[in-house]
C-alpha cells in the first residue's frame, strides 16, 4: 500500500481547546485512518510550519484525501499538505523506467 506525509497546523482556536482540555490526537487520528482501511504508523507533533506530522499507509490517492477532507471539515486545521511517498524500490524502478524513454523527451529550447 502506499505511504504519505501528512502535515497539518491547528486553527487558533484548535490550540486554545487542546491547551484548555488535551485529549489524545493520536488515538482520534488512528480511529479514523483506520476506519478508512489505513494504518498509522507515526504520529509527531512537531515546531515550525506545521504542528503535527503523520507517516500513514493507506490503499489509494482517494483514501487518504478522504481522511484529510474528514479532518478539514472539522474546522480545526488551518493549513495542511499531503505528499505521495514512494519506498527506494519503487523510485528505483521509476528511474530505470525514465532510462527507457530518455530519448521520447525533447526539452525546450530558448
Amino acid at each position: 500500500m502506499p505511504f504519505y506525509l501528512y502535515q497539518l497546523t491547528y486553527s487558533k482556536d484548535a490550540i486554545k481547546a487542546m491547551v484548555a482540555k488535551p485529549s489524545d490526537r493520536e488515538a482520534a487520528a488512528r480511529k479514523l485512518i483506520e476506519a478508512l482501511g489505513g494504518k498509522l504508523h507515526h504520529m509527531f507533533f512537531a515546531f515550525g510550519q506545521y504542528d503535527v506530522i503523520c507517516l500513514i499507509e493507506g490503499p489509494d490517492d482517494k483514501f487518504m484525501m478522504a481522511g484529510a477532507a474528514a479532518v478539514a471539515s472539522a474546522g480545526t486545521v488551518s493549513g495542511s499538505a499531503t505528499t505521495k511517498l514512494m519506498t527506494s524500490a519503487d523510485a528505483m524502478a521509476a528511474l530505470a523506467k525514465a532510462g527507457e524513454v530518455l530519448g521520447a523527451y525533447k526539452p525546450p529550447h530558448g
